[in-house]
């Protein structure tokens, strides 16, 4: 069911194609007659070089009127090969071989053409050499009109010379307008490269200056642990001591009792079974009359 409108679709298309091509030749054959026209008034100003009289400058004129033409015959060349290429895509036998004698006579034109501008140019050498011995001839002979002649070549010459000048000193202008571009182009790239040169610093700057932030706070913080640490080591200290203190001033009370013992046991006052029996049981209680307990004397 699909395929009568693909068929269609591809009639369609080939003829939008075909429609495009003819359109393309005609439009060829417009340009083909504006280029032609072009360079007839080309050959038609060239072949009338020199008739004038005034050969100097006629013949200035002679290169770009030559440069002219050259374009248009070029132009010309490449329109043939584009009519070349499109006329075996026009849609009928007909046409085609309509396209294939318009092509021809276009090269024949071109050939005519060609052989027309040679023929002009040989025709203005030869007029602007005429107009240069007449110019020649009336500038050696005599009478006013050769005056009036030199006159206006000196004029002319001098309008030469000093427009070369003013061309000389605009080029030397434009010579210094372009090296103060070039400086200003260099301190405009050296300016970029100090900008970026400047940002990679600040950047490394800041990279320095969180790193220098973290250190002192490292720094603080350990600054405050050795604060602790000493206050640590000295409250230790200080315990030791203390302990060290009490552990000697017991030891030392401890070896003056065990003295004092030791003097009254050999005194005979306490034996040692009473030492024994107050360790085990506390000390004996006090008499009644503490009158009728007997001195104890030190022998010492």
């Amino acid at each position: 069911m699909s395929a009568p409108p693909r068929r269609q679709e591809v009639a369609c298309q080939f003829d939008i194609r075909m429609d495009e091509v003819t359109q393309a030749v005609e439009n060829l054959n417009k340009e083909w007659s504006q280029v032609v026209t072009q360079l007839e008034v080309c050959v038609a100003a060239i072949e009338s070089c020199g008739k004038m009289g005034k050969g100097a400058e006629e013949e200035s004129s002679l290169p770009r009127l030559n440069g002219s033409a050259q374009d248009s015959l070029q132009l010309l060349n490449a329109l043939q090969c584009r009519l070349d290429l499109l006329v075996e895509q026009l849609p009928t036998f007909e046409e085609v071989k309509s396209g294939q004698a318009t092509l021809g006579s276009w090269k024949e034109k071109y050939q005519k053409l060609r052989a027309s501008l040679r023929n002009a140019n040989l025709q203005a050498k030869a007029n602007i050499r005429k107009a240069a011995q007449a110019e020649r001839e009336l500038l050696l002979g005599g009478g006013e009109e050769s005056t009036l002649r030199r006159q206006i070549l000196q004029t002319k010459a001098g309008m030469t010379s000093a427009a070369g000048s003013i061309t000389e000193s605009l080029r030397r202008s434009r010579q210094l307008m372009v090296q103060e571009v070039e400086r200003s182009a260099n301190t405009l790239s050296t300016f970029d490269e100090s900008t970026s040169l400047l940002r990679k610093a600040e950047g490394e700057y800041q990279g320095h200056r969180s790193l220098l932030t973290r250190t002192r706070g490292l720094l603080s913080t350990m600054q405050r642990q050795d604060v602790l640490d000493r206050i640590i080591l000295t409250i230790g200290f200080l315990v030791f001591s203390l302990a060290v203190l009490f552990v000697v001033s017991r030891r030392v009370g401890l070896l003056a009792l065990q003295r004092r013992l030791a003097g009254a046991i050999r005194s005979g006052s306490v034996s040692a079974e009473d030492v024994v029996a107050e360790a085990r049981h506390g000390p004996a209680p006090a008499p009644a009359n503490p009158l009728a307990v007997p001195p104890v004397y030190d022998e010492l």
